[in-house]
């Protein structure tokens, strides 16, 4: 069995806004979600900005403020996400799906570090009595799927996907075998994550690599260009509803696009820098097209990592170049992270909203802030503006720290 997958529900939250018409509207201006952070005391630290959520906040019809406060940002902020995502879908699951073929796999990269550094700071200053019993619930990555299913009454497959920052493209993975092969006809998945804390931030700028340039936050994050220093950190959540196309064509659902292919592999090189020369992404890319009959030459779009580090930009680029050939200078590629910064664990799960509403409405969201673009970058990367461009095929690439990839592939529903 073969069933072809429907993307039928978008829900979305990240520092460009806190719903899908308001984060696709300023991805399509090309705006900076980049600003200082609020949420915590860095002090003396180089790095002081990040792609925050401002002024997040969660409904009561989502999850009351008296449980909101028993869970980690990154969960409220799935629960979210979902909620929009299932609000657009029209689905409800009793009908016309049975709970045990609707399901829940979201990708959470590192999971609730701030509240584990606030506990474990409760727990040196005021003793081990005075840690919530609440607590374990609270921080645990698979809590996003757990309470998405109780919520809607799933009770098919439910867990977290864990692999760096492509974790998101893993679980939409996971989502898309479980309907490619009727064993579930609805999956929620995608991804969250949410870990500006002092512990996180600091231990990315000890890497080195953060961007620091805290003095002029819209301009840190620049995929691609030659002044680029390192990745700005971002938090939010993408969630996508995938369903059996022939069930929610039955059902009269609106189909904003398909996922026609997947591909995972790794490096084997580095437990956090890429292969100079992009060859687990190459073999990634390949598997998500040669596997699923897709020729090379139908990519339109290339929603890339594009993290805006000096190796991993050039990597992917060779990578891309040497899968695709000339062709790689005919489609357009983006990197949506310069304008969200890079949400980790979450990265796949908004950058996969935006390739289903770039197919959907034929826009192609830009990378902003390329003003000098390296000379080993040298592919068309939507350069600050928008365009209009009617893509057929989208490609999304996720790539995260100990050597894992991950390729998603979109089309078009006509």
């Amino acid at each position: 069995m073969s069933n072809r997958v429907a993307i039928t529900g978008l829900g979305s939250v990240c520092s460009l806004g806190q719903s899908l018409d308001e984060v696709w509207g300023n991805a399509i201006e090309g705006r900076s979600g980049t600003s200082t952070l609020e949420q915590i005391d860095l002090g003396e630290c180089p790095v002081q900005i990040g792609g925050e959520v401002k002024n997040f906040e969660v409904s009561e019809d989502i999850v009351s403020a008296k449980e909101a406060r028993r869970y980690d940002r990154f969960i409220l902020m799935a629960l979210k996400a979902g909620h929009e995502a299932m609000s657009d879908s029209g689905l409800v699951v009793e009908n016309p799906y049975e709970k045990l073929k609707c399901g829940a796999v979201l990708g959470v990269g590192m999971g609730g570090f701030p509240e584990i550094e606030k506990t474990n700071a409760i727990f040196n200053e005021k003793g081990p009595r005075r840690v919530s019993p609440f607590f374990i619930p609270a921080v645990i990555p698979n809590m996003t799927t757990g309470l998405m299913g109780i919520k809607y009454g799933l009770m098919g497959l439910n867990y977290s996907v864990a692999s760096a920052c492509a974790s998101s493209n893993h679980a939409l993975s996971t989502a898309f075998y479980e309907i490619q092969s009727g064993r579930h006809d609805m999956m929620i998945s995608g991804g969250a994550e949410s870990v500006f804390a002092q512990l996180t931030v600091w231990g990315f700028n000890n890497m080195k690599a953060l961007s620091r340039r805290s003095d002029e936050p819209h301009r840190a994050s620049r995929p691609f260009d030659v002044d680029r220093n390192g990745f700005v950190m971002g938090e939010g959540a993408g969630v996508l509803i995938l369903e059996n196309l022939e069930k929610a064509k039955a059902r009269g659902a609106k189909i904003y696009a398909e996922v026609v292919g997947v591909g995972a592999s790794a490096d084997g090189h580095h437990i956090t820098a890429p292969h100079p020369e992009g060859l687990g992404a190459i073999a990634c890319m390949n598997q998500a097209m040669e596997l699923y009959g897709i020729p090379k030459d139908a990519i339109d779009y290339v929603n890339a990592h594009g993290t805006s580090t000096p190796l991993g930009d050039i990597a992917e680029t060779k990578a891309l170049k040497k899968l695709f050939g000339e062709h790689a200078y005919k489609f357009k590629v983006s990197s949506t992270k310069s304008m969200t910064g890079h949400l980790l664990g979450a990265a796949g799960g908004i950058e996969s909203v935006f390739c289903a509403k770039a197919l959907e409405t034929g826009m192609i969201p830009p990378t902003i802030n390329l003003e000098n673009q390296d000379p080993e970058c040298d592919l068309d990367y939507t350069a600050n503006k928008a365009v209009k461009a009617d893509p057929e095929y989208a490609l999304n690439n996720s790539f995260g720290f100990g050597s894992t990839n991950s390729t998603l592939v979109f089309k078009a529903h006509h």
